[in-house]
């Protein structure tokens, strides 16, 4: 199905499907992170071990304030930085952050951390607080080709297997940066 409603969109999230949206600079894969089911159906698709893990995105910091709880002031200032002051042609920053008990095992993977990120694309924005919360996100790509950068590119990789909520793409041409909030590491630059 192909819906240009947030509305319907969040919808889908909320009965168990997976959804795939524009992001800041390619297409994602989304669904309910509280759902075992939905997320299997997404890494089935990808092909993706669980093992890896996937990004959280919200569309305010009020929906991950929780995960921030266990930082630093300072680092706690920076992130929130990264995540409020970012232009549209900027590259968007996914911080690995302490995850505590409300995130489930299958979204960390074998990590004791949790990737999140706070997104300023509109309707990613939308999505999130039509849904009430963080969504899955990782890109819209059977692991090892190239993340889907057009409708096109996702229907051709995942055809009616997925519901689509249809918009434009973000200015960034890259995907996000991955930083590790507690370290200082960069993951993915």
């Amino acid at each position: 199905m192909l819906t240009t409603s947030v509305a319907e969109a969040a919808q889908i999230l909320r009965q168990g499907k997976v959804l795939a949206y524009p992001t800041e600079a390619v297409w994602g894969l989304g669904c309910d992170p509280m759902n075992e089911q939905a997320f299997l159906e997404i890494l089935r698709l990808k092909q993706r071990p669980i093992e890896k893990g996937v990004i959280l995105l919200a569309g305010q910091i009020s929906q991950v304030e929780h995960l921030l709880e266990n930082l630093d002031l300072k680092m706690r200032e920076q992130v929130i930085h990264t995540w409020t002051h970012r232009t549209q042609t900027e590259r968007a920053t996914t911080w690995l952050l302490p995850a505590d008990a409300s995130i489930p095992q299958w979204i960390k993977g074998d990590h004791a951390k949790v990737a999140v990120r706070v997104t300023t694309h509109p309707l990613c924005i939308a999505l999130c607080n039509a849904f009430d919360g963080f969504i899955v996100s990782t890109s819209a790509n059977p692991a090892g080709l190239e993340p889907a950068r057009s409708l096109q590119d996702v229907s051709r990789y995942f055809a009616s297997q997925l519901n689509y909520l249809n918009g434009d793409l973000g200015l960034s041409q890259q995907p996000s940066r991955i930083l590790d909030a507690v370290t200082g590491e960069v993951i993915r630059t």
